[in-house]
């Protein structure tokens, strides 16, 4: 019996399921996988088909470069598992380089980037994790005798579309942090003219790249941004406004040290450093490891790694912000519980007083029925 999923079967082509049947994949996870994008996209879920028509359809050429950086965002897709990355790269994707897994290695593999910048000039979409030097004419980061800024200037300067991933790749992140030793800078600032859509994150969210690259895939272009570049479906809210800790938060229930009483009943973070307030991303709908959990989910603030400079400007990571414009939260942290208190006693008040009221007529009441 063929695996079904309760909704969009019937607008898919029945070609298409049984297209990827025969890769391996029930017909079951491939919609479940495609109402996933859907959803991540903040598309209606009439959109079903015709992200599965072009994963069915459509292969791009993709170049994954790699500068200052810690390989953490290409880890987090190599470890995703919505496709897997193996799925990603061998269906959806021709990936023409990525330094970490690719066979081939020194000239080989430069040959290969260097052919894919030639023959698909305009057409390719290129991935970028970490920042790139600009100091001492970029001799902190070299490859094949090339800069990183000579290597980006080609590639990104070529491409249909570059994608940033990650906090260092988007505003330059850990190796721009004051005092920048190596000049560090992002790959818009690095390639000005070039199309770059920013994606930060420490590392970034896998489902967010994926969902990015099918929104490429099935309309041609990259989604719609915000004023800093970032896609406004996974950066258009504040954390702090979809935090599951905010129902604390709201209550003047705060935890004021690690493994004290309010820490361990998930009260707020914001006392213990939480960024939250003031830094927007999906990660509490999102979240990490196949959907499972997120720093603050997990028990630790969040530190902010979604905005620009937020090793500077963000730190210390464990004392909380002094100010955040246009929220009030620090005077809210501190007055709230006070003034939760004032609103309860005045409720209890108004309450018991609408009982006496109550209980009056009531006893009036009973009174007129007794003299009658």
């Amino acid at each position: 019996m063929k695996d079904h999923h309760p909704s969009d079967q019937a607008s898919v082509p029945e070609g298409i399921l049984e297209s990827w049947e025969a890769k391996g994949v029930s017909r079951r996870d491939f919609l479940k996988f495609c109402s996933a994008m859907t959803a991540t996209l903040a598309l209606p879920a009439t959109f079903v088909p015709r992200i599965a028509q072009a994963l069915e359809d459509t292969r791009i050429p993709v170049i994954w470069l790699e500068f200052q950086a810690c390989t953490g965002d290409t880890e987090a897709l190599l470890r995703g598992n919505q496709p897997t990355a193996a799925e990603l790269i061998l269906d959806h994707l021709s990936v023409e380089y990525i330094e970490t897994v690719m066979a081939a290695a020194g000239h080989q593999a430069e040959e290969a980037k260097n052919r894919a910048v030639e023959k698909y000039k305009g057409q390719y979409l290129v991935l970028v994790d970490g920042s790139v030097p600009t100091g001492e004419g970029g001799a902190y980061c070299t490859i094949a005798g090339e800069s990183a800024l000579e290597v980006a200037r080609k590639v990104c300067g070529n491409a249909a579309a570059t994608i940033a991933v990650g906090s260092c790749a988007s505003f330059g992140g850990v190796p721009a942090a004051a005092p920048n030793p190596t000049g560090a800078v992002s790959i818009a600032e690095a390639v000005p003219g070039a199309t770059v859509l920013n994606m930060p994150g420490c590392p970034v969210n896998a489902q967010n790249l994926t969902a990015v690259i099918v929104h490429f895939l099935t309309f041609g272009r990259l989604p719609a941004t915000d004023r800093l570049g970032r896609p406004l479906f996974a950066y258009g809210k504040r954390i702090h406004d979809n935090c599951e800790r905010r129902i604390h938060f709201d209550a003047g229930q705060y935890a004021e040290g690690f493994g004290d009483e309010g820490h361990r009943k998930g009260y707020c973070l914001y006392k213990l450093g939480c960024k939250g307030p003031e830094t927007f991303h999906n990660c509490p709908s999102v979240r990490y490891n196949e959907g499972q959990s997120w720093p603050v989910m997990a028990g630790h603030g969040c530190i902010g790694c979604s905005e620009p400079g937020f090793w500077d400007t963000m730190s210390p990571f464990y004392r909380r912000l002094p100010n955040v414009p246009g929220f009030g939260v620090e005077a809210t942290a501190d007055k709230i519980g006070l003034g939760l208190a004032a609103a309860t006693a005045l409720a209890f008040g108004a309450h018991g007083v609408a009982s006496a009221f109550r209980k009056g007529d009531k006893v009036e009441a009973d009174k007129v029925i007794k003299e009658d």
